[in-house]
């Protein structure tokens, strides 16, 4: 699995495990949803700026966004 998909797969569970719909977390931070939705589905590369302020929106360390998955 190469980066991308790995933060991909990450906001997209750690989003879920908080209940947030996209529309929610691209509000908590500041970015439109159908960005936030590439962002998930891999189709985007994220700047470290706005993985930081999506760490922030999850309160998570950005850390978490780049972890490695099982499987």
């Amino acid at each position: 699995m190469n980066l991308r998909d790995r933060v991909a797969l990450n906001i997209q569970d750690l989003r879920r495990a908080r209940s947030l719909s996209q529309e929610a977390l691209a509000l908590r931070a500041n970015v439109s949803r159908g960005h936030m939705g590439r962002l998930e589905n891999a189709k985007f590369a994220a700047s470290l700026d706005l993985l930081e302020r999506i760490a922030f929106a999850l309160n998570v360390d950005p850390e978490l966004l780049f972890a490695s998955r099982n499987g």
